[in-house]
C-alpha cells in the first residue's frame, strides 16, 4: 500500500502534466487549457461525495478512478470548448461577410448555439458511463471491493462534470470572449446610429 500511494504521488501529477501538454497542442491557447483544467476540481465534487456516501477511504483502486475521471472529464470538456469555439467563430464570419459590429448578445447566442449542439453527447456519454458503471459500483463477487472503489469516482464525478461542462464551460466561455466585445447596444438601440 505504502509503494503504491509513493507511486501515485508522481503518477497523478504526470498525467495532469500529460493532459496539460496534450490540451495545449490541440488549442494552442493557455486561456482555453486554463478553462478546462480550471473546471476539474469542481468535477471531483461528485466523486468525493459518492466517496463519502459510500463509506470509502482514498486507496489506490480510488486513485485510479479519479485518473479516468480526470479523462473523461477532460474530454467532454474539449469537446464542448471545441463546438462553442467553432459557432463562435462562424458568428464572426456571418458578422464580417455582413458588415455587423458584434455585441455581447451576439456572442450569447453563438454560446447558446455552440453549446445547444453538445448537450445530447454529453448527456449521452454521462448516461453510459454511469449506466454502465452502477453494477460494477454495486456488484457483490470476487474482486468487487478493489472494482467499487474504481467505480465510485466515475459515476460521482460524471454527475458533476455533466453540470459543469453543460453550465460552468459555456459560461466561462462567454465570459472571456464577451470581455473584449464592447457593447454598442442599450436597451434596444444602437448607439452607433445616434
Amino acid at each position: 500500500m505504502q509503494r503504491a500511494k509513493a507511486k501515485l504521488t508522481y503518477v497523478v501529477p504526470l498525467t495532469l502534466f500529460i493532459i496539460i501538454i496534450l490540451l495545449y497542442l490541440n488549442f494552442r491557447n493557455v486561456i482555453e487549457v486554463a478553462m478546462i483544467m480550471g473546471t476539474l476540481p469542481p468535477a471531483m465534487v461528485g466523486s468525493i461525495w459518492l466517496m463519502y456516501l459510500q463509506g470509502f477511504n482514498f486507496s489506490v483502486a480510488v486513485g485510479v478512478g479519479f485518473i479516468a475521471l480526470a479523462g473523461v472529464a477532460v474530454e467532454i470538456g474539449v469537446i464542448m470548448l471545441v463546438y462553442l469555439n467553432q459557432a463562435y467563430q462562424e458568428m464572426l464570419k456571418d458578422h464580417n461577410t455582413q458588415e455587423i459590429t458584434t455585441t455581447k448578445d451576439h456572442v450569447l447566442q453563438a454560446v447558446l448555439h455552440g453549446a445547444g449542439m453538445r448537450v445530447r453527447p454529453v448527456m449521452m456519454t454521462a448516461a453510459a458511463i454511469i449506466v454502465g458503471l452502477l453494477p460494477i459500483l454495486y456488484g457483490t463477487g470476487t474482486g468487487s471491493e478493489v472494482m467499487s472503489r474504481i467505480a465510485a469516482p466515475m459515476v460521482g464525478g460524471m454527475a458533476s462534470a455533466v453540470i459543469l461542462t453543460l453550465l460552468v464551460l459555456p459560461s466561462l466561455f462567454y465570459l472571456w470572449r464577451s470581455s473584449s466585445i464592447k457593447n454598442t447596444q442599450r436597451n434596444g438601440v444602437d448607439i452607433q446610429s445616434c
